[in-house]
């Protein structure tokens, strides 16, 4: 009715990734700030602590959906409440970069209790992103799955940018006295101007969402004979389609809920455990375990490795996903292999962690090009692994990107809390000093 058909799923990929790109944001921008709010707020190098325990609360939303799908199956209406936390989630935003530096006393102490308040607010929606966004794209072909998890790296690569822009971490050298300090060099825009540029991405995959629902009723009514022509040829193509889905066009909510009871298949066959197991075990890795120690395996061979780590990595990110749309790996031992070799950059990234602040090859170019070769080659293979299962598990059923989400909620979860004790309370990780050579004598 409007255009072409290639333009109309070009644009329609365009919104998907749009709104995924909503799904993690505000966390990822929480932490990509955090060095220029600790210099700000009350509880200073402690914040990091605050901020994993309420993203660790943050999954109340997601126990609460959970529960409400086991309760009542089919009677969660996923649109309105995607609706309802975007809407929640720009509402916060606003509010962030307007109170994040208000500070109120809280049992004679200074706290900045309107930051704590709004980053869980922003934890909860981003943690109930993963059980509500992922099983409403089973409206849609299996290509878009893809086109969703590459917005969700848009996410990660985003705020990273705009925080090299913003210069955040920058430090000089001084000579003071004969005694060599670090100064830390003022950004190049406030903390405020970084949340109103997480405001206006949340309004923008909001905006997506409702274009991708408007898209969705149109198709719908416009074209009911070419979907019945399309449910009958996708049952003879098993590869790539499924029953319900009508070629590029969405199914609409009474079919999404008639699969939501299935009345012979299980899902909980050997293949589906085998990938949610590998999901969870990746989203360990890449969401918790690793993301916990980046600066102690990068930071000793200096901010410029660090921060090309971070900013290549998560280009990786939405690259991987990128490929995925052409070459799928179905093969249960191929995905397993994968994850080793993910395992092994992920084991040496570690270990530098481990050996921090001297590890080896330090002060060699060998060194910095091994760091950050590792880190795009551990983020690239477990990004490809998170969106082949998605994928595959997109074939499943409606339920299964249900557990899908899970899943990955479960495993950072999981990596989070595991490592939060070891570099926030044990101190395993030792970080290395600006300005001073941490690996001389004495």
């Amino acid at each position: 009715m409007a255009g072409t058909p290639g333009c109309s799923d070009a644009f329609t990929h365009g919104l998907i990734a749009l709104f995924a790109m909503g799904s993690w944001v505000s966390v990822n921008c929480l932490w990509v700030e955090l060095p220029v709010v600790v210099n700000v707020l009350p509880e200073g190098w402690n914040l990091p602590a605050y901020l994993s325990v309420l993203i660790a609360f943050g999954n109340l939303g997601p126990i609460a959906v959970t529960i409400m799908h086991h309760c009542a199956p089919g009677r969660l209406n996923e649109r309105l409440l995607i609706h309802c936390i975007q809407l929640l989630a720009v509402k916060a935003a606003a509010f962030l970069a307007v109170f994040w530096s208000h500070t109120v006393t809280v049992a004679g102490e200074e706290r900045s209790l309107p930051f704590l308040l709004l980053t869980f607010v922003l934890s909860l929606v981003c943690c109930t992103s993963n059980v509500t966004f992922l099983p409403f794209m089973f409206r849609y072909p299996p290509q878009y799955i893809r086109t969703f998890f590459i917005g969700q790296g848009l996410s990660a690569l985003f705020p990273c940018i705009v925080a090299l822009g913003q210069g955040v971490g920058k430090v000089k050298c001084k000579t003071v006295n004969g005694t060599v300090h670090p100064e830390y060099l003022e950004e190049n825009f406030p903390a405020q101007n970084f949340f109103w540029f997480l405001f206006v991405m949340l309004s923008v995959s909001a905006l997506s969402f409702l274009a991708l629902t408007r898209r969705q009723v149109a198709s719908q009514q416009d074209a009911p004979q070419q979907e019945s022509a399309a449910v009958a040829a996708t049952n003879q193509n098993t590869d790539e389609t499924h029953p319900l889905h009508n070629g590029a066009t969405p199914v609409s909510d009474d079919q999404v809920q008639l699969e939501e009871q299935p009345p012979v298949r299980t899902f909980w066959t050997r293949r589906n455990i085998y990938l949610l197991a590998l999901l969870a075990v990746s989203n360990a890795l890449t969401n918790g375990v690793l993301p916990s120690v980046q600066s102690f395996s990068c930071l000793p061979y200096g901010t410029m490795t660090f921060h090309l780590s971070v900013v290549l990595g998560n280009i990786a990110n939405p690259l991987a996903c990128f490929v995925a749309m052409f070459v799928l790996l179905r093969s249960s031992a191929g995905l397993g292999f994968m994850s080793l070799a993910g395992g092994v950059f992920a084991a040496y990234l570690m270990a530098l962690a481990a050996l921090s602040p001297c590890p080896p090859l330090l002060g060699n170019p060998s060194g910095v090009a091994l760091v950050v070769t590792s880190w795009i080659i551990f983020t690239g293979l477990f990004s490809y692994l998170k969106v082949v299962i998605g994928t595959l598990l997109h074939e499943a059923g409606h339920a299964a990107l249900l557990w899908c989400g899970i899943s990955i909620q479960a495993g950072s979860l999981i990596g989070a809390l595991t490592m939060f004790p070891l570099v926030s309370i044990y101190h395993v990780f030792r970080s290395s000093q600006e300005c001073v050579d941490n690996c001389g004598p004495g």
